[in-house]
């Protein structure tokens, strides 16, 4: 499990960062990769990473402004031109599906897969076989939305010197003991698989919030997890500045996180003010309220592996970056 970040910008591209997009690659998990927001230029910036868009499945849209989907045409087209086929799964608020009908219609693009159009509205919640969604709607200037991406606990460690003890030689029987939940051995007798398995392994969890007001009340269902993506438009001094566009602070995300409990924050979604020289400084104002800050800046990518995180700040080299 690993987010890429492929603009961590806001309204307005910079020389520095593109407009909002993040993806959320699975590999490991299912072989896939999930898509959050889609600005414009986001299918030039996959050309510098290792994404590949016929691996998109699913494409989570926060919220209706141009920064966030003025990409997406153009991704969806690239998708099919580059061999995608497979069905893609794309949420978003209400208002999603006619822009991009609309725009396929009338630039007369023709996809060789299907979308499957799925509505956001405050509560929203699926269950797949490995993760949990969940939509909670936020407070920006139109609707806007934060997910949370909860993987499934997975069964325990094969308890082999309990098997031992109990006559069980070691060989193929051990995987067909962990994959089911009852085996019938060879003389009869039938193994539970919750009675030779250790404690269940916590799944992880991921906050990615949209453009947002801060407000306390985000800290409830985003408490604990292992990782919150929010958005520092502004610096921690331009805090009315924030509350009247509707947006937050690098202090203010530091903060959520810091009464949430969450174990990491990432901050994107930054100003075009900043440059280079000032996010040093917007970090120091982040870590004061939250030590386990990070800023996002394009191609920045982060592994979140089962009991930490590692964190890679420098952009994949080319050639020769990870293939999918």
């Amino acid at each position: 499990m690993e987010l890429y970040f492929l603009g961590t910008g806001s309204g307005v591209p910079s020389k520095e960062r593109n407009v909002s997009s993040l993806t959320l690659r699975l590999l490991e998990e299912t072989g896939k990769v999930w898509m959050f927001d889609c600005g414009e230029g986001t299918q030039q910036q996959i050309l510098h990473s290792p994404i590949k868009p016929r691996r998109v499945e699913k494409i989570f849209i926060t919220h209706l402004h141009g920064d966030h989907i003025y990409g997406l045409p153009g991704f969806l087209s690239s998708r099919s031109f580059q061999g995608g086929t497979t069905p893609l799964i794309i949420y978003g608020p209400r208002g999603l599906q006619e822009f991009i009908e609309t725009s396929l219609r009338i630039s007369g693009t023709h996809l060789n897969y299907d979308i499957d159009f799925r509505l956001i509205e405050d509560g929203f919640f699926e269950d797949s076989p490995h993760f949990e969604i969940s939509a909670h709607l936020l407070e920006h200037g139109l609707d806007s939305y934060g997910y949370f991406i909860k993987e499934k606990d997975q069964h325990g460690a094969l308890q082999k010197e309990k098997l031992a003890s109990m006559g069980v030689a070691p060989g193929p029987i051990y995987q067909t003991i962990k994959n089911q939940e009852q085996t019938t051995l060879e003389d009869g007798r039938v193994i539970n698989r919750s009675d030779v398995l250790g404690p269940p392994k916590p799944g992880r969890s991921i906050a990615i919030l949209g453009d947002t007001r801060f407000k306390e009340s985000h800290a409830e269902w985003i408490r604990g997890a292992d990782l919150l993506v929010h958005e520092g438009t502004f610096s921690g001094k331009e805090e009315e500045m924030a509350y009247d566009y509707y947006h937050s602070t690098v202090t203010q995300a530091a903060l959520l996180a810091k009464r949430a409990g969450v174990r990491t924050l990432i901050i994107n979604h930054l100003s075009s003010r900043y440059q280079k020289s000032e996010i040093d400084l917007l970090v120091e104002e982040a870590e004061a309220a939250f030590p386990n800050t990070y800023i996002a800046h394009d191609h920045f990518h982060m592994h979140v592996p089962k009991n930490r995180i590692d964190v890679n700040q420098q952009q994949y080299a080319q050639p020769g970056f990870d293939e999918e």
